[in-house]
């Protein structure tokens, strides 16, 4: 597959709205950083291209400015629909925070704040507030609106919330909570055909400069024997050729993220599918996926810097990488059940005191969250603990037997 346009113009096909010129300006600028580093270093691996395209330092679409999150950005996270994620999660929080004196909540990935602002809230209507709400943000801008959000908010609570570089070295007890993260982490692009495993990379349109195309090489032999490892038996089922994506950083990644949790529970919430479902014969190109004013299309090569690129989470791999850090595997299961089983039947009949016209703006959201063609089995949340003797809550309906 190759593109035949400008990295930041979008194509006519996706019928994407134009960029405005201080946009399409910002997208030059880092299509050019781009190419600087495949004329430097040849071509690159999709991942680092993803890494470039979602974090360069002041360029990348999740380092620079632009607004992200919400109606006037490019999606919507569960936290932006309202107060009843925040309210399931919080009730998962009492639960499992009970027995924990001093805790910290860790928040990885602020977004617009939202979320802090409303868990916060949340858990202070409960009398069960963190000694420290740690938010770990690599972007300046983004610590900047969430400051601003939870300053308007809960300013009462603010002086509870500390942002982070790194994930935290010192010993601590708490709870951690993912939500939407894993699927912005650089992803392999990796190709099966007949004459063998190939992995995907960027390149420089040889005829036009100013446009990036997908190349490929041989798999070296450590992401082959990864692709074995991940696949296995489902690599023979699998038609040729077909070509699907792998987080191969994912085991650092959460071992690093996690390494100084001594006692707690950490959540994470993304949209993905158990390894047997996610390389299935049908999925014959993976399930990278592009976000831009609210519009999903497939091209990652344009838009630099304007667009979210993401890639499904493969739930099995997340469990693996979860264990092999040393956390036990505490519950797996759609997010629709996850918020049955924490609360939100509570939050629905919180409503019943305002007007008609307020409680169906408020039920909208709920729904979709909870329909299974939105976010309710489309999004799944997996539980893992360490040193937890209380159960994490909303996990009855338990799905471990399908990774």
């Amino acid at each position: 597959m190759t593109a035949d346009r400008s990295p930041a113009e979008p194509a006519a096909g996706h019928r994407l709205p134009e960029p405005d010129a201080d946009a399409l300006a910002h997208s030059q600028h880092l299509a050019a950083h781009i190419s600087e580093q495949i004329t430097a270093h040849g071509p690159l691996p999709f991942d680092r291209f993803m890494d470039l395209a979602l974090y360069a330092p002041g360029l990348g679409y999740y380092s620079a400015g632009a607004r992200k999150f919400g109606a006037s950005g490019d999606f919507i996270t569960a936290p932006e629909l309202g107060p009843a994620f925040a309210h399931a999660l919080g009730h998962c929080l009492q639960q499992t925070m009970a027995a924990i004196a001093d805790w910290h909540l860790l928040e990885v990935g602020g977004g617009s704040g939202v979320l802090a602002a409303d868990l916060l809230t949340a858990l202070a209507a409960r009398n069960v507030l963190p000694a420290r709400y740690l938010i770990l943000e690599v972007s300046a801008d983004l610590r900047q609106r969430q400051r601003q959000t939870l300053s308007e908010r809960c300013p009462e609570l603010i002086d509870r919330v500390h942002w982070l570089d790194a994930p935290p070295q010192q010993p601590w007890q708490g709870a951690l909570i993912a939500n939407e993260v894993v699927d912005a982490l650089p992803a392999t692009r990796f190709q099966l055909d007949e004459d063998g495993v190939f992995e995907e990379t960027v390149t420089i349109d040889p005829d036009r400069p100013d446009r990036f195309v997908r190349g490929r090489r041989p798999a070296a032999e450590g992401l082959a024997a990864m692709i074995q490892d991940r696949l296995g038996p489902l690599l023979a089922d699998l038609p040729r050729p077909y070509a699907s994506e792998l987080h191969g950083q994912l085991d650092p990644w959460l071992a690093g993220l996690t390494q100084g949790l001594q006692r707690g529970l950490a959540l994470f919430i993304d949209y993905g599918y158990p390894r047997s479902e996610y390389y299935l014969p049908e999925r014959r190109d993976g399930t990278l996926v592009c976000h831009y004013r609210h519009r999903a299309h497939d091209d990652p090569l344009i838009l630099s810097g304007l667009q979210d690129i993401t890639a499904f989470v493969d739930f099995t791999a997340l469990a693996e990488a979860g264990e092999r850090a040393g956390l036990d595997l505490a519950g797996y299961t759609s997010q629709v059940q996850f918020l049955l089983g924490n609360d939100i039947e509570g939050y629905l009949a919180s409503l019943d005191a305002l007007s008609f016209a307020q409680r169906l703006a408020a039920v909208h959201p709920v729904k979709a969250l909870m329909l299974p063609g939105q976010m309710g089995e489309r999004f799944q949340v997996m539980a893992f603990s360490r040193g937890l003797e209380t159960a994490a809550t909303g996990f009855d309906h338990d799905l471990r037997h399908r990774l």
